[in-house]
């Protein structure tokens, strides 16, 4: 059996929770931090510079945030495995994050208990969820159950379908209207009218109901 060092790569933009983090994993045996960045493109950098066998990220970040940093770390092909850090909240990108090509999650609230855990299943490949997030997932892809006859998205025009993608995948009102070149506030125009015409109510429901309908795949 490999005792090979686990490699681990933190991206978190909290210098105080790095620290902490960075004393917990060197104290444990097998467990080797080779690195830190603090935003989302600091990470995918050092992803390319240290090729980390674990990378645990924070999704709330200044720049591209943890959601699109997993994205592109994921199209690297390095083989470094994503281990997201949520916040209670932070539930609605659970999805996306997996989609994106995550490999698991842990609650910050339980972090120091789990974490070493969740690091050494991820790195063999595997998933780690912690409990809430499997129940969350399995409501997530269970969906609303039979509806109408009608194929839902038939009622929104293809702007509102690409709206709809994009807030599905975690992307803010200003990147999205990055992306189609219109403005926030035009963004959230075409949110609340998707919302309207579909009958949804929280944010975790346009995520819930964009993977029922095939919208949030990988690229």
């Amino acid at each position: 059996m490999s005792t090979r060092t686990i490699r681990i790569l933190l991206i978190d933009d909290h210098a105080v929770l790095r620290a902490g983090l960075r004393a917990l994993l060197e104290a444990e045996p097998g467990l080797e931090v080779v690195g830190e960045a603090g935003t989302g493109e600091e990470g995918v950098a050092a992803v390319g510079r240290l090729h980390p066998d674990v990378v645990v990220m924070d999704l709330s970040m200044p720049g591209i945030g943890g959601l699109e940093a997993t994205r592109r770390i994921a199209q690297m092909d390095q083989g470094a495995r994503v281990l997201v850090l949520t916040m209670h909240g932070e539930e609605e990108h659970l999805l996306p994050v997996l989609e994106a090509g995550g490999s698991g999650y842990v609650s910050k609230r339980s972090a120091d208990e789990e974490l070493i855990e969740a690091i050494r299943t991820v790195a063999r490949g595997d998933v780690f969820l912690y409990p809430n997030a499997a129940k969350l997932l399995l409501q997530g892809f269970r969906g609303k159950g039979e509806r109408d006859e009608e194929d839902p998205l038939e009622k929104l025009t293809e702007r509102e379908r690409e709206v709809l993608g994009y807030t599905a995948e975690g992307f803010s009102s200003a990147e999205i209207g990055r992306k189609l070149f219109i403005s926030p506030k035009t963004v959230d125009t075409y949110r609340s009218r998707i919302m309207e015409k579909l009958g949804l109510h929280h944010r975790s429901e346009l995520v819930r109901f964009a993977l029922q309908q095939g919208l949030l795949k990988a690229e």
